[in-house]
């Protein structure tokens, strides 16, 4: 039943990505990455993504009475472990099926997969608090539901210590967003990001036209495409950009086209390509219509 609620992995890669965000609380910490946390908050996951989990899928997922869940009249335990197969199975699951799932945002990947915790597909050995965990033949024996599954990106992850400086150095929160998309550009940025560079409550207006990073940014030649758009997503692709997904923008520095230059967009009623770094913009940023 989850397979067939969730096909392509959509909805359990936004739960994975929001409860990674929900524990960095970048909003208010500055924080985006798992080795900044500390260790009883990375237990702390387990449980933020049984319930997150539990949200997301209640259109399948029933409270459950002896164990975590019941879905489709059964009992299921579920299980989270920061390391591939590491998941450790209580006394009570055993016998019992598990969802098991694991994360990492620096690679970018997840993984979600359903197995009987048998004896046969359990180690013999257990720790103080008796558990135990999956031996070869069990972790051979899960269905994987999503492996790897796509991760929607981090992208301060992907940066050098002085490019975050760039970033975060910056005193108000305006201009650290403005740094974020002028140093960011064709990539998806998503809103959790934002939050944790802008660290205010308003975050968002600080992307908007009217005052945000639109209209401070648009003289130097970049627009922010945002997912919830479909001009917007449109135009990203038209421009050979990653296109934004819904919650999600991406910054590009444009310049008006040639005659028969690829990956081009018609944009307030001109032709756009995507600007070198070595290019100046010296037409600004077209306006960009959101319908």
């Amino acid at each position: 039943m989850l397979s067939k609620a969730d096909p392509d992995g959509t909805r359990t890669g936004r739960l994975m990505r929001r409860t990674l965000d929900q524990l960095y609380d970048g909003q208010r910490t500055g924080r985006y990455s798992w080795e900044q946390l500390h260790k009883t908050e990375r237990t702390h996951f387990g449980t933020l993504f049984e319930i997150n989990l539990r949200r997301e899928f209640d259109d399948v997922i029933d409270e459950g009475i002896k164990l975590d869940y019941k879905i489709a009249g059964v009992d299921v335990d579920c299980k989270f472990s920061q390391r591939m197969n590491g998941w450790m199975i209580p006394p009570e699951a055993l016998g019992h099926l598990l969802v098991v799932g694991y994360v990492s945002d620096a690679k970018r990947e997840f993984a979600l997969g359903v197995v009987r915790a048998t004896v046969e597909h359990c180690r013999t050995t257990t720790n103080r608090d008796a558990k135990v965990q999956l031996n070869q033949t069990g972790r051979d024996a899960v269905r994987w539901l999503q492996r790897p599954g796509d991760l929607p990106p981090n992208v301060l992850l992907q940066l050098d210590s002085q490019t975050i400086a760039a970033i975060f150095d910056p005193r108000s929160g305006q201009q650290r967003v403005n740094q974020l998309f002028r140093l960011i550009t064709g990539e998806r940025i998503g809103r959790n990001v934002i939050a944790t560079v802008a660290q205010q409550d308003d975050f968002m207006k600080r992307v908007r036209a009217n005052g945000g990073a639109r209209t401070a940014l648009r003289p130097e030649g970049y627009v922010i495409l945002g997912g919830d758009y479909e001009k917007h997503r449109i135009a990203a692709a038209e421009l050979g950009v990653e296109v934004p997904r819904p919650g999600e923008v991406v910054s590009v520095r444009l310049r008006r086209a040639g005659p028969d230059e690829p990956f081009v967009a018609e944009l307030d009623g001109a032709p756009w390509r995507v600007a070198s770094e070595s290019e100046k913009c010296l037409d600004g940023a077209p306006d960009v219509a959101f319908k």
